[in-house]
């Protein structure tokens, strides 16, 4: 029996330093939020989830409201921080960072989270919805990084390349069965945003 899991990347939303949990959409991500709204009005929904963080939650409130369901949130989907809260180091650093991150599974930056200590954090929780709603359809509210190591969890193949070339907002449609996951399938084109 087979699950699909919907991975919904957040919509744009720009950066203030220290306000991770709490910066929400711009007026442009909302607007792209809504444009995400309509490619699910169609799709039965069955379990929706998020990361606890504001602007991941905003991405996929209007499904839930569309749809009559409540979002789950797990704190164990947040986004990985690469470098400690304290530390504001420069763009291209954190993407350097990123991209080694993905070459070796242990490596992060000072006060950082690993790929494998965030895989650690969020699989488990992936491997509970696919076991407790197998069979039925899942949206989750995420972030690019956090995406990216748990597809990285499950294909390798999926890392810095995929987490660079993926856009905000961002949709893909994943299909399981029981725990191995068998395609993957990017729905949103950034033409829609």
């Amino acid at each position: 029996m087979k699950t699909t899991l919907y991975m919904v990347r957040h919509a744009e939303s720009p950066y203030v330093h220290g306000q991770e949990r709490t910066r929400g959409l711009s007026a442009e991500g909302w607007k792209a939020a809504a444009r995400v709204a309509e490619i699910f009005a169609e799709i039965e929904m069955h379990v929706m989830v998020s990361s606890p963080y504001a602007r991941a939650r905003q991405t996929i409130q209007r499904i839930a409201k569309d749809k009559g369901l409540e979002i789950a949130e797990y704190e164990e989907l947040a986004e990985r921080l690469i470098a400690g809260p304290d530390r504001h180091e420069p763009w291209d650093v954190v993407k350097e960072a990123i991209r080694r991150s993905f070459d070796d599974k242990d490596f992060a930056l000072e006060g950082g989270e690993s790929t494998r200590k965030a895989q650690r954090r969020a699989i488990p929780v992936i491997l509970k919805l696919l076991a407790e709603h197998r069979g039925r359809t899942i949206v989750v509210g995420t972030h690019g990084n956090i995406m990216t190591i748990i597809l990285n969890f499950f294909d390798n193949r999926y890392g810095y390349a995929f987490w660079e070339a993926s856009t905000q907002p961002d949709v893909y449609r994943l299909t399981f069965e029981g725990e191995r996951l068998e395609s993957v399938e990017r729905i949103w084109t950034p033409a829609q945003a």
